[in-house]
Parts: C-alpha cells; structure tokens; sequence
C-alpha cells in the first residue's frame, strides 16, 4: 500500500493519496457494471460499520448481500445452504474479511476490497485506498461506489446531483437509533404544536379583521347629518267639502275626508237568448213509445 500514500504526518499516520482512491473507485465501478446480472455481485462486510452501508449498495445496485459472520465454504461447498457462485465478490475489509476472499482465490473470483494502509492485499485483484476502520468513511466509499454504478448505468443524470442523502448509509448503533428516532418524534410533535399556535393565531387574526375595525377607520368614516332624519311633512291633501247632514258633531275632532275615486262602472253582459217555455216542452214533452217486453221477437 505504500504507492497509495501521500505523506506521514508528524503523528505517524499515513495520509492517502485521493486521486488514486478516485481512479480505483471508477475502476471497481465499471468492472461492476460489466456484470450482466447484477444479483452475481456479492458484498460481504463482517465489520459492523460496513454493514449498513453494504445493504444499502445492494439495495440501490440489486446485489447480493451477505452481512454478519460468513459461513464458511458459501463459495466452495454445494452442500452448503447458502451456497452461492458470484462472478464478483466485494468485501470492506480483506483483514476481517479473509475466508471469503480465501475461497474466492480458490474459485477463481475476482475481489474488489477496500483497503486500508496496514492491510494484506493477498488474493485482492482491486484494492481501493481508504479508510476503512471508520463508519462516516465506509459511507462515504459505499456511497461514491454505489452513485457511480448507478451512473454508468445510466440510471441517473450524471450532470444532476443525486438525491440520497450519506446519512442513510452510515452506521448506527441500536441504542443511538432509539434515541434519534425519539429525538425526530419530539421533534415533529414540536413542529405540530408550533404549526397549530400559528394556525389559531391566524384565524384570531382573520376574526379580529372581520368583526372589530379600529378607532381611525371610525374616525374616518363621514357622520351623518341630522337633517337627514328629521321629518318633512308632504303638501296637505285638499279638503272637499261635506255636506251638514254627514258632518260630525261638534263633541268629535273631524277627521280629513279622503277623496274617492268614482268606480268604473262594470258593462253589462249582453243577455242570451231564452228559448220560450212553451217551445221547450213542446220538443221534449213527446210521449216515450211503450215497449212490450213480454211479446216474442219476431223472427
């Protein structure tokens, strides 16, 4: 690994050379890629930070992930009930990682491994320098890898970002897990009861609006003159004169006289003409011809 790293630090620690992480990176990726199937890519992460981050490759890349302790002879032995022939095999560290990359050898394999600047690269075929003892930088490498995959496949534009967060592939612990999942509920609980103040107070603001105008919009508002409900008496209706007999006597206020208008005679309906009497019982006064029912018809 000595080609990897740039310089030492004063401290002692090795400082790799990114630019070589970069083209080992688009390196592994378009041997990925070269698969046909992507189910016979094979990720095998015993480390507990590379875990996470190993499902989520397999998930956004469709292949096979194999987390935890690895049983051993997957890739040797038929009998066994994970068996399984890969034509790629990944792993995130080759030191923890060593039976299956060991058995790969044996099946002839090719192995991508992440690699750190202590560890062995016996039987790796692309080591890609990283850091590969800590969660935010197994994310990070998983991340690169899996966006690059996706676009070279053409599954996403190139000249767009991609829209996964780094968050979801690092590695949580169940505890640190259960304590973010109750921070982000109190959280969003916060969030209700600051979106329901500020609705309640909307609304009393709209009521406020509606039903209560302030003192300036009375004070602007024109007051009404008094005139303009005083009453006006009409023009007096002319009197007629009334005869003595129909005056009031003098004990009672005379009432004003309201004058009639003369009524419109109805015409008269012009009279039908009445068919005597006499004429009348003459043509229905006729005698009914008497029949005998009991006399035999005539055949």
């Amino acid at each position: 690994m000595e080609e990897y790293v740039h310089k030492r630090s004063a401290s002692g620690v090795h400082i790799i050379n990114l630019m070589k992480t970069w083209e080992k990176l688009q390196l592994a990726a378009r041997i990925i890629v070269a698969i046909e199937n992507p189910e016979d890519v094979c990720v095998v992460s015993s480390r507990s930070f590379g875990t996470r981050a190993g499902y989520k490759f397999g998930q956004y890349t469709g292949s096979s992930v194999v987390s935890g302790r690895y049983t051993p002879g997957t890739f040797t032995n038929q009998i066994c009930k994970d068996f399984m022939e890969p034509r790629i095999l990944l792993v995130t560290d080759p030191r923890t990682d060593s039976q299956p990359v060991n058995e790969a050898s044996y099946v002839n394999i090719p192995v991508i491994a992440f690699c750190d600047t202590d560890s062995p690269l016996n039987c790796v075929d692309v080591a890609i320098p990283c850091n590969n003892k800590g969660k935010q930088s197994l994310a990070v490498m998983y991340w690169l890898l899996t966006r690059e995959v996706l676009r070279m496949r053409d599954s996403i534009n190139r000249q767009e970002d991609w829209d996964v967060a780094i968050d979801l592939f690092i590695y949580k612990d169940p505890e640190e897990a259960e304590e973010e999942a109750q921070k982000n509920e109190q959280q969003q609980a916060n969030r209700a009861k600051e979106a329901e103040a500020a609705k309640q107070a909307a609304v009393g603001a709209n009521y406020d609006e509606l039903y209560t105008q302030p003192e300036e919009e009375f004070g602007q508002q024109p007051q009404l003159q008094q005139q303009d409900f005083q009453f006006q008496p009409q023009a007096a209706t002319p009197q007629f004169e009334v005869q003595q007999e129909f005056q009031q006597p003098a004990a009672f206020p005379q009432s004003p006289v309201i004058p009639q208008q003369p009524q419109q005679v109805p015409q008269q309906a012009v009279p039908q003409q009445q068919v005597p009497q006499q004429q009348f019982q003459q043509q229905f006064a006729q005698p009914v011809p008497h029949e005998d029912w009991d006399e035999p018809t005539p055949r």
